[in-house]
């Protein structure tokens, strides 16, 4: 009887000797996994497929669409990405060079399809016209920047 007590303490005590050398190696491992990939708020423009990428806004020359783009912004990306579009709590920088370097079509395929797990909405229920005039409200505050040529 006085070697069951004795048996069950040198499982245990093997148990604790284990984990003492295995533990090393446990951290080691841990350390050794790659980082995430980019985890950039900017990463998903560059997910755009080619074709969605290569669309035209039908509304760039228009200068009604910057205002009525405008107007959109106010009401519905505002909250998120700042009055002036510089940012804010929830949304990035739309003045960032990420974004004004995009193409018209990446930046409708973003409001198209939102970037959920960041947070950003689908705005595929906003009539297609409009989308494309927050597009050129969006892109408008990069020329804004620009000097004159």
């Amino acid at each position: 009887m006085a070697s069951k007590p004795r048996i069950s303490f040198l499982k245990s005590g093997g148990l604790l000797l284990a984990l003492a050398l295995f533990a090393p190696l446990a951290t080691a491992q841990k350390e050794s996994v790659p980082a995430p990939k980019d985890d950039s708020v900017y990463a998903e423009l560059a997910k755009a497929p080619k074709k969605a990428a290569g669309r035209r806004n039908p509304m760039e020359h228009d200068p009604e669409a910057v205002a009525a783009g405008a107007n959109l912004f106010d009401q519905h990306c505002a909250e998120c990405h700042g009055a002036t579009a510089e940012g804010g709590r929830k949304g990035p920088s739309l003045l960032a060079p990420q974004v004004q370097q995009a193409t018209s079509g990446t930046l409708f395929w973003i409001l198209t399809n939102g970037v959920v797990r960041r947070g950003m909405p689908v705005w595929s229920k906003l009539p297609e016209p409009q989308r494309w005039q927050l597009v050129s409200y969006i892109k408008s505050l990069g020329a804004a920047g620009k000097p004159s040529q």
